[in-house]
């Protein structure tokens, strides 16, 4: 039986159905919480909307959300886990009248026959943001929203979907449009030289500091940072990214004076980070300062036709002098893309400048079969390991304990004009 919808869209706007939830079992036993969005949050941390105190449910334990399939939920990497029935479950879908056990808890979840109306953006795109689906639509609105503010938000979603997009959009649609946008990847930050990125060094603060130095949030000065995969910053540079937040002021390294600072922070993220934070690498603090505002970025597959839309835009970039064949079209809106819309461009590009034909293929054999799987297994391992190595031909060979020699084939056989180079 498929799940009953929580959301649709009439009109202008994305209504919600508001749901509740009450712990009928445990210490907590009569409590309930009702939702004021699409999302509720449950666990023994404050900022929970549903705040439990029995010490077997995590700081963070699971979320739930409205979808098209029901109501999402997602636990957070508890300690105890989430249960419904006798079934474990780190994401699944429920319908009204489940019980979920949490800890020593059960929550009862009721879907309400109450309403929450949500703005949707009249266009299909927004900025260099392309998409017509409600998702989409709904985002451009929340996009507009934050554009009025100079709240902190923070971009939660996977990998490849248009993150640091949407932080340059947020910026330019903002007052703050005049001004530098200056992104910083977490995930690269050298731990030795981390502070110094984010906050700039004085002349002798450390070996090698023979000029001072302006950090990224000076240099950003009456404008936006933005810090994308934040849950890959070392633990140790927290504290002072949460006192440049609160009191708005940094100091450079090797200094004793405070500057003050004027820029909005916005923050991305693929990693789950009220997970993070119940796992102690991730300070709940910085989390909730972070989060004055937070966007789940909907990731490609359930943005309806939009991958349509985007496969055609890519191909114009690669070709041109033609539209994209309908047949291809259709087999590229028809994917799932794991990777989101920087899989599907690479997709896109490499029908354009390989080929592309309708034919429909004979059936392989099942060495045929396997040797295409091997294949493109391969690829996508030789793409990861270059990325991994900044595309250095010597460090990959070493990293994965091959020769040069025989890496560098294996690239040529899949990226016929690459030359990595080496050390």
């Amino acid at each position: 039986m498929s799940q009953p919808s929580t959301q649709a869209v009439r009109g202008a706007a994305m209504f919600v159905r508001r749901f509740e939830l009450l712990v009928v079992a445990g210490v907590d036993a009569g409590m309930r919480a009702c939702s004021d969005s699409e999302q509720m949050s449950v666990g023994t941390a404050e900022g929970n909307q549903l705040r439990l105190t029995d010490p077997a449910v995590s700081r963070h334990h699971c979320t739930l959300r409205t979808c098209e399939r029901g109501l999402e939920v997602r636990d957070h990497g508890s300690r105890n886990g989430t249960f419904v029935g006798a079934c474990e479950i780190a994401r699944g879908y429920v319908r009204s009248g489940a019980r979920i056990t949490i800890g020593h808890t059960t929550l009862d979840v009721r879907v309400l026959d109450q309403e929450i109306e949500q703005p949707l953006a009249a266009g299909s795109e927004l900025g260099p943001l392309l998409g017509g689906s409600p998702a989409m639509r709904r985002l451009y609105a929340l996009i507009e929203q934050c554009a009025n503010s100079s709240a902190t938000v923070l971009l939660a979603g996977e990998t490849g979907t248009g993150k640091e997009l949407i932080a340059e959009t947020i910026h330019e649609r903002s007052g703050r449009r005049g001004h530098p946008l200056v992104v910083i990847d977490c995930s690269a930050l050298s731990h030795a030289l981390a502070e110094s990125e984010l906050f700039g060094h004085e002349r002798g603060a450390f070996t090698g500091a023979e000029v001072a130095r302006v950090g990224a949030f000076e240099a950003a000065d009456r404008g936006t940072v933005f810090l994308d995969e934040i849950g890959e910053m070392p633990l140790t540079l927290q504290p002072l990214l949460l006192r440049a937040l609160e009191a708005r002021q940094i100091r450079r390294v090797g200094a004793t004076d405070y500057l003050p600072i004027d820029v909005r922070v916005i923050a991305g993220s693929h990693r789950d980070l009220r997970q993070l934070v119940n796992d102690k690498r991730f300070r709940a603090d910085l989390f909730y300062r972070l989060a004055v505002v937070s966007i789940e970025v909907p990731p490609l597959r359930a943005r309806g036709d939009d991958a349509r839309q985007l496969a055609a835009h890519f191909w114009q970039t690669f070709r041109p002098d033609r539209p994209i064949p309908d047949e291809l079209a259709d087999h590229l809106a028809a994917q799932s893309w794991p990777g989101n819309i920087r899989e599907l461009r690479n997709a896109v590009e490499r029908a354009a400048l390989i080929g592309w034909t309708a034919e429909p293929p004979e059936q392989p054999t099942y060495q045929q079969a396997k040797e295409r799987a091997i294949l493109e297994w391969e690829r996508g391992w030789v793409e990861r390991l270059l990325a991994a190595h900044d595309g250095n031909l010597s460090r990959a060979a070493r990293a994965t304990r091959m020769g040069r020699s025989h890496l560098r084939e294996i690239v040529r056989r899949h990226f016929p004009a690459a030359d990595p180079p080496e050390e």
